[in-house]
């Protein structure tokens, strides 16, 4: 297990390496700048170039980037003058997370048993009830799902806040929106691994020894049918504690994903590195804490 996980960790610096490089030059390709407006003068651009360094060749550049990731800096930001990209990650990634975890709990706690009772009730109206629904909404967009809520619900409908003020309330439009794919795709998920799942022989060997459907269904069935859903819980998680950026700037929360995209449309390139290499690196870890967790909850599933 050791050996495994160190191995895992090496590959995973190489990984987060590769994405440094490739954002930076990548963000340095888009034509414009940060100080580029129609208000600044060239010998003020300049000026501005010179003073955080963006005059150098890019190669130079990188190099102290890289130089200063070492120590845990990301930077400046150029938009919010006299805040690091530090300091925004840290007191606007709770936010996120905050949003984030409330989202994975509800599609959790909603998809993992209605793909399992669909598995069940296969062929039956609840299943017919079930896949159609999630085959619909499974294709609208986040902020396609949040602009209507917030129509509705806001507008027409006034019982849900319309300005941030970090109160329950707030809360639930957000997640809701957040949630609706996760909850449309673990039904999906859950359900095809449920039905494989059932046909497995051990199970019809339960069935013959005499245990009742409950037990055979929800504590030999359902354990072994979550494994993908594990699979989905690692990316998932990344993303959603990391900021949906146009659902956060559609509900106005004051998450990670606001201020990365404000900080694309405006060149902040040190919010942009940073976001990314927080974003990469958190997934990397996630996914080798459910890679960790396979182990635990299937015995048969070795590490190598």
């Amino acid at each position: 297990m050791l050996k495994y996980i160190l191995k895992r960790i090496v590959w995973s610096a190489v990984t987060i390496f590769i994405l440094i490089t490739m954002t930076f030059f990548l963000m340095h390709a888009v034509p414009g700048g940060p100080f580029n407006g129609d208000k600044v003068t060239p010998q003020e651009r300049a000026n501005m170039n010179k003073k955080y360094g963006l005059d150098k060749p890019l190669v130079t550049q990188f190099t102290i980037y890289v130089g200063d990731l070492f120590k845990l800096d990301f930077g400046d930001s150029l938009l919010n003058r006299g805040r690091s990209v530090n300091d925004i990650i840290i007191t606007k990634f709770p936010y996120s997370a905050k949003l984030g975890l409330m989202a994975i709990a509800f599609a959790l706690l909603a998809g993992i048993p209605l793909g399992a009772i669909a598995a069940i009730k296969h062929e039956k109206l609840f299943d017919r009830f079930i896949m159609l629904f999630t085959t619909i909404f499974i294709s609208v967009p986040g902020f396609v799902l949040g602009t209507l809520l917030l129509i509705i619900f806001s507008v027409l409908i006034p019982i849900a806040p319309t300005l941030w003020s970090d109160t329950p309330q707030n809360y639930i439009l957000p997640v809701i929106t957040y949630s609706f794919y996760p909850i449309c795709y673990i039904t999906k998920l859950m359900r095809s691994s449920m039905l494989e799942t059932l046909g497995h022989d051990f199970i019809k060997t339960a069935h013959a020894k005499g245990l009742s459907k409950l037990s055979v269904n929800f504590k030999h069935a359902l354990k072994n049918s979550v494994i993908p859903v594990i699979t989905y819980i690692g990316p998932l998680t990344a993303f959603l504690i990391t900021g949906g950026f146009a659902v956060e700037r559609i509900f106005s929360v004051p998450g990670l994903g606001k201020f990365f995209v404000d900080s694309v449309e405006s060149r902040d390139y040190p919010v942009i590195m940073g976001t990314t290499i927080f974003l990469g690196a958190l997934l990397i870890i996630m996914n080798l804490l459910v890679d960790i967790i396979y182990g635990l909850v299937d015995p048969k599933i070795k590490l190598r």
